[in-house]
């Protein structure tokens, strides 16, 4: 049954403010970052932050178009926007894509670009609420998780062959969604000595790493004697341990490209080659280590609005786009760069508790994938920035400079928007 919605257009405003903070100060950093010259032009279309101001314009016109639609527009055609989404992504590998820094991951329009990437993730999230809702999905079986998997792999993997490698982690943001679903504890425990392992293992090698495994799961198996096949168990884990160690080395030595391979390897200090090391600093780290020079030069307070020296000098390359948070950490300090965190951590909380309020599961499925890919980015780009992290070109959400970025997030977020002001009728 159905009430009469007298609260259609009441959408959950504290999210609005929130986005229009983040795109309002990200702006203001856009036009710090790449100014040239001491008069500036807002308008000045030769300038990213003049190009910006043109594609947040355009965002409103984007975001009054999601709030008209129906909600349960996107429900019913999630599968037609997502088979969309694939197919802008085969058309670049056929060669109707652009090339740009080594990677064919846009079309060229007239006098701009399109990202089909960035696009991507919202269509994937529809698609993955749209199966995970279904009456017949159930995660805890393996061929459900089977196929809610190839769903996310197969745009992951299209984006991959971009040689956008950078994008196709950002897919890795779904298992927290899963999670949330009914997905096993053990996926969870399975990833994090995954990861464990591959770090030891490049940081001190396979032997190492076989030692320390050993010597955990021979204790388990002592203590857990009593339990017939403990002993069993843990040797066959620990050869599977040995296997994958060995396939890590073997993936980083023959898989990985060479400026991949030296941004592990500053970031895990591998290289004892002074002369390779400085080699490598100039090159790999280079934007890295003039970010973190601009980030620490900001002290507390900050420089000031166009005071930042690292920033007007244009010492961070493309300092616009994903190190723009190396703009806020000099002209604005530290006091600034914890309002962005907070603003963001703000963001992520209320999509999260709104998606726990919401009346339908594609709702708040999609919800969680939203809050998913918004936490990837954030975490994966400031880390990256302040060097807590390997180098992956991500952007910044609402922040870094770009059309396609910025319309790729608003639907993302909008769309939820829209569906959180229509749970009152989901009765």
């Amino acid at each position: 049954m159905q009430r009469e919605n007298h609260r259609g257009f009441k959408f959950d405003w504290i999210t609005i403010v929130l986005f229009l903070l983040l795109v309002g100060f990200g702006w203001i950093n856009i036009v710090s970052a790449s100014h040239v010259g001491e008069v500036i032009d807002y308008f000045d279309m030769s300038q990213p932050y003049g190009k910006q101001l043109v594609f947040i314009l355009l965002t409103f016109v984007l975001i009054a178009i999601i709030l008209s639609i129906e909600a349960k527009f996107y429900e019913r055609f999630s599968s037609i926007i997502y088979i969309i989404a694939i197919l802008s992504l085969i058309g670049l590998l056929i060669g109707l894509g652009k090339n740009v820094n080594g990677a064919t991951s846009w079309y060229a329009i007239g006098g701009m670009t399109i990202q089909p990437s960035e696009f991507a993730k919202f269509a994937t999230s529809l698609a993955v609420a749209k199966y995970i809702s279904d009456l017949q999905t159930n995660l805890k079986t393996r061929r459900d998780q089977l196929k809610t998997i190839v769903i996310i792999l197969i745009p992951a993997f299209l984006i991959l062959l971009q040689n956008d490698a950078g994008s196709t982690i950002v897919y890795a943001s779904f298992f927290f969604v899963f999670y949330r679903e009914g997905l096993q504890q053990i996926y969870l425990i399975i990833g994090t000595i995954i990861l464990v392992i591959s770090v030891l293992s490049l940081k001190f090698g396979v032997l190492y790493t076989f030692g320390i495994a050993a010597i955990i799961l021979l204790g388990i198996a002592f203590f857990r004697r009593k339990k017939r096949g403990s002993l069993v168990q843990s040797v066959t884990i620990l050869a599977l341990c040995l296997v994958f160690s060995l396939g890590v080395k073997s993936f980083y030595n023959t898989i990985l490209k060479e400026h991949q391979q030296n941004r592990i390897s500053l970031w895990l200090r591998l290289e004892k080659d002074p002369a390779k090391l400085e080699q490598m600093k100039k090159r790999e780290a280079y934007n890295l280590l003039q970010s973190e020079q601009a980030i620490s030069s900001g002290g507390a307070t900050g420089k000031g609005f166009l005071q930042g020296t690292r920033t007007t000098g244009k010492f961070v390359p493309e300092q616009h786009t994903d190190y723009i948070f190396s703009t806020v950490g000099e002209e604005w300090g530290f006091l600034g760069s914890a309002l962005v965190v907070i603003l963001f951590v703000s963001l992520l909380i209320r999509v999260l508790y709104l998606a726990e309020g919401q009346k339908s599961q594609f709702s708040r499925v999609y919800g969680y994938c939203v809050a998913s890919i918004l936490f990837i980015h954030f975490l994966i780009n400031i880390g990256m920035v302040m060097g807590l992290i390997p180098t992956v070109g991500i952007p910044l959400p609402f922040f870094s400079y770009g059309g396609s970025g910025l319309w790729g997030f608003t639907i993302l977020l909008f769309i939820f928007v829209k569906l959180d002001s229509n749970k009152i009728n989901e009765w």
